[in-house]
């Protein structure tokens, strides 16, 4: 096994500070920069689907820029019933989102994907259940006020003030967070990356 400096760079495909939160905890040498990729998909794909194909999308977009570097992708999508939730525009978006979700369960979609030299591309799709309060359009509208709806699927954060939301979740709490650390782990290991290195 080698380590991560022989392996080469390490680089997330992101600048979401929920997911630099993750992987500092892994304590890995690692940067992050921007995909700066179309994130549209055809509306045929399931949310599964569609955040495999972006996860991989952006991790191939940073590594085209570096072929020499190891990059990790990562998209997340929010599904109630036959609908797919993206981020919202807006606070009215954000407010449509929510009155969907709270009172009942929908699922969190995360797609990961690593690429690196010679061809190495792996990738998984994590999902977590999460189950919602049902809470007063005042309290809402509170909630709201908070501003941790904007840029993120489904309109709420559980590592903000969001968590007083939740009543219930079944899976990996960091896939709700943005990247699902137990796949992330199991991919970089799979490629070689080895944990708890000395200085």
């Amino acid at each position: 096994m080698k380590t991560p400096g022989d392996l080469g760079d390490l680089i997330l495909a992101s600048t979401s500070s929920a997911r630099r939160a993750l992987m500092d905890g892994l304590g890995l040498p690692y940067r992050t920069e921007a995909p700066g990729v179309d994130e549209d998909v055809a509306a045929s794909l399931s949310a599964q689907e569609a955040v495999r194909s972006l996860a991989a999308r952006k991790a191939r977009a940073v590594h085209e820029r570096h072929p020499e570097a190891w990059v990790l992708g990562a998209d997340q999508l929010v599904e109630v019933g036959q609908d797919v939730l993206g981020k919202p525009q807006d606070r009215d978006a954000a407010r449509g989102q929510l009155q969907r979700l709270l009172g009942h369960t929908h699922a969190i979609h995360t797609g990961v994907c690593l690429v690196g030299p010679g061809g190495h591309f792996t990738e998984a799709v994590e999902t977590t259940r999460l189950t919602f309060f049902p809470v007063p359009p005042e309290e809402l509208e509170r909630y709201l006020d908070t501003g941790e709806w904007e840029g993120c699927a489904g309109s709420y954060r559980v590592e903000g003030r969001g968590q007083a939301l939740l009543a219930k979740l079944e899976g990996d709490r960091t896939n709700v967070q943005g990247l699902p650390m137990l796949s992330v782990v199991r991919l970089l290991r799979q490629a070689g990356f080895t944990f708890f290195t000395r200085p």
